[in-house]
């Protein structure tokens, strides 16, 4: 495969892209190790590429909207993850979306990127913070150079090994938590260590223990299952990166009453994400239909017929259907409209009882429509074609068992011949009636 490609580039680029005085073996040499580092980029995985990354590989749903940064000088920074946080630009820096900035902390200074400028960083700012003015918003000192960089590069390097010294020392204490992962700040100073637990720890023991064999200072942050699966990321049943780490921020509690909402099955293995809840995309859908549901009665959807009591067992909201069983039938099911479903529910209030052909026409429908379609040729050759192979199978069976009849009557016959003469060879009676070879003489006295 990979020389037949080769052989392919060659020959369609040979006139234009092949040097006069390159031998070939040298161009396919250059060719085929082009190729060997693209696969190689291709296929390195250093983990979620949001984890390593600020920069979302998405598209850019926000490209196109007019610069606001002259209306609010709120910026919004993200730094690993989806930890997002909002800074002030007091200087005026010319900044937009993807610049990586320098910004202040208490105390020291982190390195991230921009996530949101102007207008749309100020409502996501007060949409987000539940008290703002008890959020102290830090300034931004500069753009981040390349050393800048190279330092946040050089703390980052320093987060698996830390995370795995982490967990040992806590295990060691014999504390009843997890950490989840480790974030370093820019100036390699600081780091968060984000941990799961399922109630209160007392980690001041474990806090010193950090400060002594890491020499930072330390955070501890507590998340749940969800945060956890965003800091790790991953791939979700639909083939895409989990939204939790790659631009959910915000988590709500999600009951099994927006799958029932749904029709979807309440099943919590089935509807679990990786982090083994409800997934969160159960609640993108819901208000639709939700929505699509208050057109359905919620009563006497028990409907009274002619064949029987007809119960739902289905209802499917986009469509505005609802599949109905008589009752004591469970084979015969069927599917109404609303509109036949109202109609048929304001008849029983007056006491009436509709037959069910009025409206089983759907079924009828898909009958006709399997005898509607026609193939050329008789349908029943293959029918016949299984009678023929049958009777010669039935055929050869017989002359087979007929065969085996025969050979058995003549083996039969064999022992039963050779049974009488071992018999009268055996028997003392059998010399009775045969004459003397000699005579008897008798002496006289």
């Amino acid at each position: 495969m990979r020389y037949s490609i080769l052989f392919s580039i060659f020959v369609s680029n040979y006139l234009t892209r092949l040097p006069e005085k390159v031998l070939l073996r040298q161009w396919i040499r250059e060719t085929y190790g082009n190729l060997k580092e693209s696969r190689e980029e291709i296929m390195s995985c250093n983990g979620c590429s949001f984890n390593n990354s600020t920069t979302s590989a998405g598209y850019d749903w926000l490209s196109d909207l007019p610069d606001t940064t002259d209306k609010s000088d709120i910026v919004e920074v993200k730094f690993k993850s989806t930890r997002k946080e909002y800074f002030k630009n007091l200087e005026n820096i010319p900044v937009k979306r993807g610049d990586k900035v320098v910004v202040a902390t208490s105390p020291g200074h982190d390195v991230g990127e921009v996530s949101l400028t102007g207008y749309l960083a100020e409502k996501q700012f007060k949409l987000k913070i539940k008290n703002p003015s008890r959020y102290d918003l830090n300034p931004i000192y500069r753009k981040a150079t390349e050393t800048d960089l190279e330092k946040l590069e050089e703390a980052r390097a320093r987060e698996k090994q830390t995370m795995i010294r982490a967990r040992q020392a806590a295990s060691e204490l014999g504390l009843d938590m997890k950490i989840g992962d480790v974030e370093f700040r820019g100036d390699n100073k600081k780091a968060i260590f984000y941990y799961i637990a399922e109630g209160r720890v007392d980690f001041r023991e474990l806090i010193k223990v950090y400060a002594r064999d890491f020499r930072i200072k330390v955070e501890m942050k507590q998340i749940g299952a969800r945060q956890e699966a965003g800091l790790i990321g991953g791939i979700g049943s639909c083939g895409r990166e989990l939204c939790c780490s790659s631009w959910r921020t915000d988590f709500e509690s999600i009951s099994s009453d927006a799958a029932l909402k749904q029709g979807l099955s309440p099943s919590a293995q089935k509807m679990a994400g990786a982090c083994g809840k409800l997934k969160c995309c159960l609640l993108y859908e819901l208000d639709a239909y939700v929505e699509a549901g208050n057109e359905f009665p919620k009563e006497l959807l028990n409907l009274e017929l002619a064949a029987g009591m007809a119960k739902p067992f289905k209802t499917d909201y986009l469509k505005k259907e609802i599949w109905y069983t008589l009752e004591g039938n469970i084979g015969n099911t069927f599917n109404l409209s609303l509109k036949q479903v109202k109609d048929i529910i304001q008849k029983n209030k007056r006491g009436k009882k509709p037959e069910i052909d009025t409206f089983a026409n759907k079924v009828k429908e898909s009958d006709n429509l399997d005898s509607a379609v026609t193939l050329e040729g008789e349908l029943e050759r293959f029918d016949k074609q299984q009678k023929r192979d049958k009777s010669i199978k039935n055929r050869r069976s017989s002359n087979r068992g007929r065969k085996n009849r025969r050979n058995r009557n003549q083996n039969k016959e064999q022992v039963q011949a050779q049974g009488q003469s071992q018999n009268q060879g055996n028997n003392p009676n059998s010399n009775k009636n045969r004459k003397p070879k000699f005579k008897v003489v008798k002496k006289s006295e």
